[in-house]
This record gives structure tokens, sequence and C-alpha cells, in this order.
């Protein structure tokens, strides 16, 4: 009984894994997208304040149902010092975060912003580390995995942004300016560059951080539907609070085109909405760490987009870096089941010993009636001890 429970245990994690990479899969082709709709936003402009209200509004819109209903049971009641963990972690994972990077965005590129963002695995591993949540073990080969897996990763990620190298083919074949190298050119001119480099890295730690704290707060409050839904709320309160002191034209509150709200739409139901709420499940599922080090695959789903959608050229350094890439997660994924595995060996050889020593009065008793009383049956004895 205990092997088939065990067995069945073992089935349902091995489904789980699958469906973690799935779901992080699916969560930065969501993002990739959203790079070029916060863009298009901007460029046909959208308030900074207004767009992620909106944003925010519609994510709580949402969620909040579904976190009402099906999380009845598993959800405890609010505290004060919960409500404050709440609003602090909006203020990290909302209020900066998003802010920080329309802000950032405005200033640069989208090519740039998403470059950058493959900082997050790195800053969220060192978090994790200083806070003990993730375990870091130079002497073992997990420990080096995990370490060498992040930095392949980045490396990867930035050799497709930074290294082009000769063109491997071209969708639609044709020559024209890539919009990356346009946009480039004009940032690299811009006085703001700097500016705008500041704000996507405190973008990316305040990402970080987001990720980091997510970890304790489930640990008291499991309910993730929940606690992304209350992320939202006080996020949404933050961001109409500054609103209302630098957003004094009325006008900038209105919708004015399908385009406006399309990117309106895609931000608060992709990027927010099924964003958050697969985002702190994989957390649950897999810590802080694993969500972040798939980072850098989102600048890889950006550059076979623009190839595929835009006809930009695909050249040597993507490739390269998405052999980086693959090779980075593989290492970092070794790392995480092989720390479960000698997790999990722990475990049962802990529950192992304690099975022996329960189990050791009951022999001694049995031994000690049959020294007793020696020309007795042992069911004889044994009927007689009770």
């Amino acid at each position: 009984m205990g092997d088939a429970a065990a067995g069945g245990r073992k089935a349902a994690a091995s489904g789980g894994g699958a469906r973690l990479h799935v779901a992080m899969l699916a969560l930065q082709l969501g993002y990739a997208g959203f790079h070029v709709v916060s863009r298009l936003a901007l460029d046909m402009g959208v308030s900074k304040l207004v767009f992620p209200v909106y944003r925010n509004l519609i994510a709580l819109f949402l969620l909040a149902p579904f976190a009402y209903f099906l999380e009845k049971k598993e959800r405890p009641a609010m505290t004060a010092s919960l409500a404050v963990q709440f609003f602090f972690l909006a203020l990290c994972g909302i209020t900066a975060n998003q802010g920080f990077y329309l802000l950032g965005l405005e200033n640069t590129s989208p090519t740039f912003a998403s470059a950058i963002q493959n900082s997050v695995p790195a800053i969220t591993f060192a978090m994790a580390a200083a806070l003990r949540i993730e375990r870091v073990r130079l002497s073992s080969r997990d420990g080096l995995a995990k370490v060498a897996g992040t930095l392949l990763c980045v490396a990867g990620a930035s050799v497709i942004t930074l290294f082009k190298g000769p063109a491997i083919f071209n969708t639609h074949h044709n020559h024209q300016p890539q919009p990356q190298q346009l946009a480039f050119a004009v940032a690299a001119g811009n006085n703001s560059w700097t500016l705008g480099c500041v704000f996507l890295l405190g973008h990316c730690v305040s990402w970080s951080g987001w990720l980091v704290l997510q970890a304790p707060v489930l640990k008291r409050y499991p309910a993730r539907l929940s606690v992304t839904s209350y992320t939202c709320f006080f996020g949404l309160i933050q961001f109409l609070a500054i609103a209302a002191f630098l957003e004094r034209d009325a006008a900038a509150w209105a919708v004015r085109s399908g385009s406006e709200l399309f990117t309106i739409l895609y931000a608060g139901f992709v990027a927010s909405g099924v964003a958050f709420a697969v985002q702190t499940w994989c957390i649950h599922r897999g810590g802080p760490v694993f969500v972040a080090v798939y980072q850098p695959v989102q600048t890889l789903l950006v550059a076979v987009m623009a190839s595929l959608l835009l006809g930009e050229q695909f050249h040597l350094g993507g490739i390269i870096g998405a052999v980086l890439i693959v090779a980075g997660l593989y290492l970092v994924l070794w790392g995480k089941s092989q720390e479960r595995a000698i997790a999990a060996a722990k475990e049962a050889s802990a529950a192992a010993a304690i099975a022996d020593h329960h189990q050791q009065p009951a022999s001694a008793a049995a031994a000690d009636s049959c020294l007793k009383q020696p020309l007795l049956p042992a069911s004889t004895a044994a009927s007689e001890n009770v």
C-alpha cells in the first residue's frame, strides 16, 4: 500500500513537472508579446500612469471571482500583518516593477528592455541565496550546475541581442533597415538613454524582489489566486494614488481607438491576469529561481517572432544564443532535480529510521515475554500480555 502511494506521488510529480515547464514557456510567450504591445501603447500616446491602472483593474476583475469561489476553504483569514505584506508585495511587484519598466521602455527600446531583463535570474538567485530561500552548495555538482546554468542563460540571451553575425535566413527576403537597428540608432543619440537603463535596472531589481518575496508569503497564505488578487488590488490603489497627483489631464483616461483598447486588454488579460496567476502557481511549485531562469527564453521568443512576423533576418548570433539558453536551462533543471532527489533520499532515510525506532520496543516486548514463558506458544504469550 505504501509503495503504491509512493508510486502515485512520483507519477503525479512527473506530470506536474511537465505542466510546470509548459506553463513557463507559455508565460514567456505572453510576456514577449507584451514588449511589442507596450511600445505600441506608448507610441500611440497612452499615459504611463493610465496604462498600468487599466491593466491592473482588468487583471483584478479577471482574477478576483476565481479567487473568491475556488479558494474559499483554503484561504486563511486576513490579518493586519498579511495586509502589510500584500501592500509591499504590490509596491515591489506591480508599482515599482511596471512603473520602472514603462519609464525605461520610453527612453530605450523593446529589444534592450527584453535583453536587460535577462539579469533577473542572476539577481533573483543572489537574493534567494542571501535570504536562504535557495540553497547554494558550490561544493556539490547540483550547486555548480545551477550557478553555471544561470550564467549560460544570461550569456545566451546577451549573445542574441548584442551579437548578430552573418544572416542565416530571412523569412521575407527583404533588405530594409531593421526596426531593432533603427531603435538602437535613435536611442544611442538620446541623452535619456542612460536614464532609461537606470529605470530598467530598477525594474529588474523590483521584479526579482517580487519573485523572492512571494515564496514566504505563499507559505503563510497558500491561496495563490487570492495572493495575486490582493497584489493587484493594492497595486491598483497605489497607481491611482500616484496618478491623482501626477496625471492632471482628464483626457488621458479616455480610450481613443481600437488599437489603444487592444493594448490595454492584452496588458490586463494576458500580461497581468493570466500571467500573474500562472507565475504565482509556478513559484509555488518550482520556486523563485526556477521561474526566473526561464526569463532568457523570452528574448529567444522575441527574436523568432520578429523574424517570422516582421521579416527580420535570423542571424548566427541568434542560433548560438539559443544553444546557450537551452544548455543553461538543462544545467539549472538538472541541478534542481538532483537537489530534490537528494532531499527526497534524506527524507526517506529519516522516515525509515523513525519507523525502526518505533518497531524496536514491540520487538523487545515480544522477546521479553518469550524469555519469561519460553514453553508457551507465541500466540498464547501474546494473548496473555493483552
